[in-house]
């Protein structure tokens, strides 16, 4: 036996060097990282996992843990990495032998030969067990295949976390930044109602025509859909920030205004360091990975595999004076000979998923590289625009001032007062939107870094 076992075994490791040397990846799909950032901040300091805490208000801090305990995006993530884990326990039980165990019971009654009926009782207990030695690496590929998705399932939740935490932190700024021009048209209000009270008390004592009363009402009335509008955007941000971290529309708790959130540190790192920063790059070179090992457990069966088989049981029997023991053992070894190309046709599929897999692995380099770079201009101009802005609104400021002191003097028209008020809304309103960008550009910046990930937290989860 162990001579017939040997030969086609023999015969099998000549053929398993005809499929030839694993196909490479396409040359255009490496990765290389610029040397350094176009936009340079200057020196920079590390990312903490809760990098949200940076901005100094603790009502983000408590929304961003509420969205990461809360939200069904994460809670969905989640599942799809038992599934992968599930998957990953299957392939390794692929390696390991399957042992099965039967109990056939049979009863009947014959005839004997001289006529009379006889009742027989039978049975035959059984073990079996099957094993593949796997000589080419099938199974092997195929579980590190699954363990390789499993870790690329991981780090596309780490990814969804991020996403979350960087979602609640904006939708807040926006809030606050909502709520900052809610204030800043009830102030303008308050203000145009006073100038309407000032221009009706002229036209009546026909100090003025109507033509400045009419003005001012105009100008009263739209700062006063100005406030409803505002009003209304905050109830929509608050609604959608709501159900953002995973609860049902309603207020949301305030913490510090605008202005008194704290610009966090510049994250340090280069664009080399970030393809180990970033958990979808991390997803997409696991995914490579699979996609690799995949490719390998195509081509191992193409070639010859070998099994062992045994059994062994008892046969019990009414006919029988005593049990009889029974066992067999043998071994097997396939190789494909003609299946039309079927074996050839999974290969070069697996071939074609692998580098559809480098591919998406550097598209998502790239896109990480493009917004990093992207955060960092934003938060260099949105802050020089936020400078010049506040100058601007300090100028409008005076400029309204001494409008508003010439003509309740007598020296100039309520339309050089109503420009001057324009002027400062405009620049006020362009100031808050330009604080609220700036802080946002922190936050994109700080998700585009990997927000503090570090691939060794899904490694320690996958052991």
């Amino acid at each position: 036996m162990r001579r017939g076992i040997a030969l086609p075994l023999a015969a099998a490791l000549l053929l398993s060097g005809c499929i030839g040397p694993r196909p490479e990846r396409p040359a255009d799909t490496a990765v290389v990282p610029p040397p350094a950032w176009r936009t340079s901040l200057g020196p920079g300091s590390p990312i903490a996992a809760d990098w949200w805490q940076a901005f100094g208000d603790p009502q983000l801090t408590a929304l961003v843990a509420r969205g990461l305990a809360d939200s069904p995006d994460l809670g969905s993530a989640a599942a799809r990495v038992e599934e992968a884990r599930a998957q990953e326990r299957l392939a390794r039980a692929q390696l390991s032998p399957n042992v099965t165990a039967g109990l056939p019971l049979t009863e009947g009654r014959t005839v004997t030969a001289f006529g009379t009926g006889l009742d027989q009782f039978g049975s035959q207990p059984v073990v079996q067990a099957s094993y593949d030695f796997d000589l080419f690496g099938r199974l092997r590929n195929a579980r590190a295949a699954a363990r390789a998705q499993l870790l690329a399932t991981e780090a596309a939740r780490d990814t969804v976390r991020l996403a979350i935490a960087a979602g609640v932190a904006s939708g807040y700024v926006t809030l606050r930044a909502l709520d900052h021009r809610l204030h800043i048209a009830e102030e303008t209000l308050a203000a145009r109602a006073d100038a309407l009270r000032i221009a009706r008390r002229r036209a009546t004592t026909g100090y003025t025509s109507n033509l400045e009363l009419r003005q001012a009402e105009g100008e009263y009335r739209a700062t006063e859909q100005l406030v409803a509008a505002a009003r209304l955007a905050v109830t929509r941000q608050e609604n959608a920030l709501s159900v953002l971290v995973g609860g049902t529309p309603g207020p949301i708790p305030r913490g510090l205004p605008i202005d008194r959130l704290v610009r966090p540190a510049i994250p340090d790192g280069l664009p080399a360091d970030l393809l180990r920063r970033r958990p979808d790059l991390f997803q997409a070179e696991q995914a490579l990975v699979a996609a690799d090992r995949s490719l390998d457990s195509a081509r191992a069966a193409m070639l010859p595999s070998l099994g062992l088989t045994g059994s062994a049981g008892v046969v019990l029997s009414s006919a029988l004076a005593d049990p009889i023991t029974i066992f067999s053992i043998g071994g097997s070894v396939l190789a494909p000979i003609f299946d039309a190309g079927r074996l050839r046709a999974q290969a070069d599929a697996s071939v074609a998923r692998r580098d559809q897999a480098a591919y998406a692995y550097r598209r998502t380099a790239l896109t990480a590289f493009r917004e990093v770079d992207d955060s960092l201009a934003s938060v260099r101009r949105s802050g020089e625009q936020a400078v010049a802005l506040a100058g601007q609104r300090a100028a409008q400021a005076d400029a309204l001032r001494i409008a508003s002191n010439r003509y309740r003097a007598g020296y100039s028209s309520y339309l050089e007062q109503l420009d001057a008020q324009r002027g400062l809304l405009s620049a006020e309103l362009a100031l808050a939107e330009a604080q609220a960008n700036q802080l946002t550009a922190y936050i994109s910046l700080y998700q585009a870094m990997g927000g503090g990930w570090s691939p060794d937290a899904i490694r320690a989860t996958a052991r």
